[in-house]
């Protein structure tokens, strides 16, 4: 298994030794406490979720409720629905683990010097899009971008304004309208193109009846990580346990939940977004299409959540097309992951 290790890590690895020596130093109740929870788990942890209780988060569901976070040593996994990207909350505390994509961190960390790392990605492409209907606008390229009416949610406006970068287009030559995440103004004919997923909205709008057209980010310069596990510096440092813990459950779920995408898709129609009247068909079919990019022949041979070098220097040359200037080892620390498979090397058979 080869992953580029940051070269931060050695830097964690020290501040995670002086913060034992101090932990040593300091009162003994509390050095009883501290190593108790790092022998016997006992974690309650927030977890920041990037969108509604969908069937985005399949394998946290099935890791919830198979009992994958309890086995590992959590006494709670709390998930806290979006939208969001999680470098708010990750940052002013509420949250101690996010869901988000490496332009939203990438970004933070170019622009705000954000003690922010990446330490997985569970999706190995990104399934951003601008969406419109095929026989309206056919937005198919990146040109016919310009002159027209995009709907960009508040949440997306910085990663669209990266895509128009990326791309060479002035955003003078875009019309941005403000919108939600229903997509009624496409199909109402409001706007020519509207920001989406192409596991979430693209199969809403194409299960009305419509023939629809993606204009995906990762195949017109954007080919970034997303949905990624993204922690804070000093969380990094000081509870890689819990952290490795975490990623073993995560593997565990997201296991399940490719082999069966029913089960998520029921996991999230019945028990963890039941007050939102999710449409069985269609979380089905976003449970299966998020699937294909949670796998790949990366994840194949290393195991799920791994980034391979050529993903990771994707990802970087997409933040850089998009003017935010960040290197791969400020954006990413995978040391915490092949420790994690390291020390259970069977879980690279189980995610195959």
């Amino acid at each position: 298994m080869s992953i580029r290790l940051s070269r931060r890590a050695s830097a964690l690895a020290l501040a995670a030794a002086t913060t034992l020596v101090l932990a040593s130093c300091s009162s003994g109740s509390a050095d009883t406490d501290s190593g108790e929870a790092a022998e016997e788990g006992g974690w309650d942890v927030t977890l920041q979720l990037s969108w509604i209780k969908n069937e985005e988060f399949a394998g946290e569901y099935v890791a919830d409720s198979e009992g994958y976070y309890e086995e590992a040593g959590f006494d709670g996994v709390e998930l806290v629905a979006g939208p969001s990207t999680g470098v708010a909350e990750l940052l002013g505390g509420t949250a101690d683990i996010a869901l988000s994509d490496a332009v939203a961190v990438g970004t933070a960390i170019a622009n705000e010097d954000a003690p922010l790392t990446i330490i997985g990605a569970t999706f190995q492409a990104n399934p951003f899009t601008i969406l419109s209907l095929a026989d309206g606008a056919n937005l198919a390229t990146p040109e016919d971008l310009v002159g027209a009416q995009i709907g960009v949610q508040d949440s997306n406006l910085a990663l669209f304004q990266a895509f128009l970068a990326a791309n060479g287009i002035d955003e003078g030559d875009v019309e941005v309208v403000p919108v939600q995440y229903d997509p009624a103004p496409l199909t109402n004919g409001e706007v020519d193109g509207f920001f989406a997923y192409t596991t979430n909205e693209a199969i809403t709008v194409e299960l009305a009846g419509n023939e629809i057209t993606n204009l995906e980010l990762a195949q017109n310069g954007l080919p970034f990580v997303a949905e990624t596990v993204v922690v804070t510096d000093e969380t990094l440092a000081n509870e890689r346990d819990m952290l490795k813990a975490f990623l073993k459950a995560e593997v565990q779920g997201w296991t399940d939940a490719v082999a069966d995408p029913q089960l998520g898709a029921d996991l999230a129609m019945e028990t963890y977004g039941a007050d939102l009247d999710l449409d069985p068909e269609k979380t089905l079919r976003g449970s299966e299409a998020q699937n294909l990019l949670v796998t790949s022949d990366e994840t194949e041979e290393n195991g799920l959540f791994t980034i391979s070098e050529e993903l990771q220097s994707a990802t970087i040359d997409s933040l850089a097309g998009a003017g935010v200037e960040v290197t791969a080892d400020e954006l990413f620390d995978l040391s915490l992951l092949e420790e994690m498979y390291s020390e259970n090397p069977d879980l690279v058979d189980y995610a195959g």
